[in-house]
């Protein structure tokens, strides 16, 4: 079964990980752009962030036979210097003309603050200008709640808006049916020690049979691996589901909505 990894941050990751992630029969992977472990210090940074991911990655995630794609952005943990974000939103398009470019993301709130939410939305903007999908980020543990519902207000009175090009990502029980609602697509993150679990994501796939649901191993710089999306695998093969399942969650769901960009081919 081929498999579809939606988010996941390669910068972060050596190289054996792309060998590991192939031999588990992943053929795509899509980076989108987030916090480098520190704060960045100048847009020149990020302009060389979003080289690497747009000349460097692809050709080392090449060499093991998987594609990569990515995600361009001002993100959310460094988007409260409303100057800093808007020298960089004005490079963005650059990069979104580059090959492997998808869209826009990840995108969204961090702590929740007035100037995290001006960035979110003149970044909507230009993802909606350039119809390009959108992968939204959803805070962390107590912000969730909070900042789903602010990010979901913002969205709901946009007529411009196309609820199938987006995707709200680190999705938990209590924000998957305000979102799914809304109807736009959910994907959840596992982590090895905190936020979803394996066996914690399945319980919500079977809470939710054919809904817009997507599962990513996010593998970032703090404890994380891109084996956890195959242990969900095989955590619901021994629950007894299909081949037939198990392909609409890792594979058909992140190419249906992956494949809205003309620029994602298998």
């Amino acid at each position: 079964m081929r498999v579809i990894e939606p988010h996941i941050h390669m910068i972060a990751r050596t190289t054996q990980d792309y060998e590991r992630m192939a031999q588990m029969h992943t053929v795509a992977c899509c980076e989108p752009a987030f916090w480098a472990g520190y704060d960045r210090t100048s847009a020149q940074a990020f302009h060389d962030y979003f080289t690497h991911l747009t000349e460097f990655e692809p050709k080392r995630a090449a060499q093991y036979m998987i594609k990569h794609y990515c995600y361009i952005c001002m993100n959310p943990k460094e988007a409260e210097d409303l100057a800093l974000s808007r020298e960089v939103i004005s490079f963005i398009p650059d990069f979104l003309a580059k090959d492997n470019a998808v869209g826009i993301g990840e995108i969204g709130l961090n702590r929740n603050t007035p100037n995290e939410l001006t960035i979110f939305e003149e970044q909507v903007d230009l993802a909606i200008k350039m119809d390009q999908l959108l992968w939204l980020h959803t805070p962390h543990l107590n912000d969730k709640l909070k900042g789903t519902k602010m990010m979901l207000d913002s969205l709901k009175n946009r007529s411009d808006i196309k609820p199938e090009k987006v995707c709200f990502d680190h999705i938990e029980e209590h924000t998957l049916d305000m979102v799914l609602e809304a109807g736009y697509w959910a994907s959840m993150t596992i982590y090895p020690t905190t936020k979803n679990s394996p066996p914690r994501v399945v319980d919500i796939i079977e809470k939710y049979p054919g809904a817009k649901l997507m599962v990513d191993a996010s593998g970032d710089w703090g404890p994380s691996d891109p084996a956890t999306l195959h242990q969900a695998i095989f955590e619901m093969r021994r629950r007894g589901h299909g081949e037939k399942e198990l392909q609409r969650i890792f594979f058909d769901n992140p190419y249906s909505f992956l494949s809205q960009s003309p620029k994602f081919k298998l």
